[in-house]
C-alpha cells in the first residue's frame, strides 16, 4: 500500500505543479490562481509557497528565470519540468488511490 502520509505531505507541491501545468507564474500569481479555482477556499501563505518553490527548483520540478510581470514589476517567474510533469502524474495517481479509500 503507498505511503499515504508522505503524498498528503506533498499536496502543496502537487497543487503548485497542477498551476504550472497551464503555464508560467510567478509566486504571487499561483498564490492568486489557487485561492481563484477554489472560490477562496484555499490560501497559501508565502512562508509556505516561497520556501516549496524553492525546494522544488532545486530538486528539479520546477525552473525560474527572472521576468517582468503585467503590472511592471521584476518577477521569478516558474515553470513545470518534464521531471515535475512526471512527479505530478505520479502523485496524482497516489491521490486518486486515497481517494477511493475515503469516499464511499
Amino acid at each position: 500500500m503507498p505511503a499515504y502520509k508522505d503524498h498528503l505531505h506533498g499536496t502543496l507541491d502537487a497543487l503548485i505543479l497542477r498551476t504550472l501545468s497551464f503555464g508560467p507564474r510567478h509566486g504571487y500569481a499561483i498564490a492568486t490562481w489557487l485561492r481563484e479555482q477554489t472560490d477562496e477556499a484555499l490560501r497559501v501563505e508565502d512562508g509556505s509557497l516561497y520556501p516549496a518553490l524553492y525546494r522544488m527548483e532545486r530538486d528539479g520540478l520546477v525552473d525560474a528565470d527572472w521576468g517582468t510581470t503585467d503590472s511592471g514589476r521584476k518577477a521569478k517567474f516558474y515553470r513545470i519540468t518534464d521531471e515535475g510533469r512526471k512527479h505530478l502524474r505520479a502523485t496524482q495517481k497516489e491521490f486518486a488511490g486515497f481517494l477511493k479509500i475515503v469516499t464511499p
